[in-house]
């Protein structure tokens, strides 16, 4: 498996420092735990990204769909393309892997799309009727310094209906408090109030993420709950959090009325409610 973030070099000239710590972080809190659950072997990392090798190539596949759902889901801003292949390779002195079936696994992480994954025929013929996802061909691909096309296959981790969800994998616990804000309810029944109640839990986001010790899950996730009757406890599973901040906000009077409670999202247990009213 050959993993490289999209755009890294745009990304290091904008902002180096902040680049590079989300990186080691994507590496260490998403990429690193993934493997070691489903037995890879990290090989070696690079500035933007990483290769590893797995025992089979249905816990590779499994592996990049979860890393992928995971960074889908708010655990990185960054988009990662992965590639897998299956084939002999050399193993140096030091560990590392040589020869083309690695050299073929790297031009597919290159020709992947943004956020998706790309596995050569060989890879697909083994895991085709055994993982409830969806391929799609991409027929032969001329692959740089490859001398014969490979054909290759693309699934997405958010493709047919979420495969890690079917997979039954549920995502890990960081390893400091996380937290997810939902959108608070607009208990007003003015339409023009859902601006400011989504407003508010951006400012809240916002708040909360400059606290180096929260891991905050991005807005853009929480979101996809909006409007959803849902169980606090699933909000957790799938978004991999051990807290969940939700909320209301009320118009009346000329007063607004902002309530919210913290809630456990593994026991259901909550803080209590609080809310302060703005003239």
């Amino acid at each position: 498996m050959a993993a490289d973030v999209v755009g890294y070099a745009a990304l290091m000239q904008r902002a180096e420092e902040a680049t590079y710590a989300e990186v080691e972080r994507l590496k260490r809190e998403v990429i690193e735990p993934s493997l070691s659950r489903y037995d890879g072997r990290l090989i070696k990392t690079t500035g933007d990204g990483a290769l590893a090798e797995f025992a089979s190539p249905s816990a590779a596949v499994r592996c990049a769909l979860e890393i992928q759902e995971s960074i889908a889901l708010g655990r990185s801003s960054f988009k990662l393309r992965i590639g897998l292949n299956l084939g002999e390779v050399i193993v140096g002195a030091d560990g590392d892997l040589f020869g083309d079936g690695i050299n073929v696994a790297v031009r597919l992480e290159g020709a992947a799309d943004p956020g998706g994954i790309l596995i050569s025929e060989k890879v697909y013929s083994e895991v085709e009727g055994k993982l409830d996802v969806g391929f799609e061909d991409r027929g032969e691909q001329q692959l740089k310094n490859i001398s014969k096309p490979i054909r290759a296959y693309a699934l997405g981790a958010r493709a047919h209906g979420a495969p890690i969800e079917k997979l039954g994998a549920a995502l890990p616990l960081p390893d400091k408090p996380s937290i997810a804000v939902l959108p608070f309810q607009n208990m007003s029944g003015d339409p023009e109030q859902e601006y400011f109640a989504d407003g508010m839990v951006e400012e809240i986001v916002t708040a909360l993420s400059r606290f180096k010790s929260l891991f905050v899950i991005a807005r853009h996730s929480s979101f996809t709950f909006k409007d959803k009757a849902i169980d606090i406890k699933e909000v957790g599973r799938r978004l991999g959090v051990r807290y969940v901040l939700e909320g209301s906000v009320r118009k009346a009077s000329g007063k607004v009325r902002i309530t919210g409670q913290l809630i456990d999202a593994i026991t259901g247990r909550t803080s209590g409610r609080t809310g302060s009213n703005v003239t």
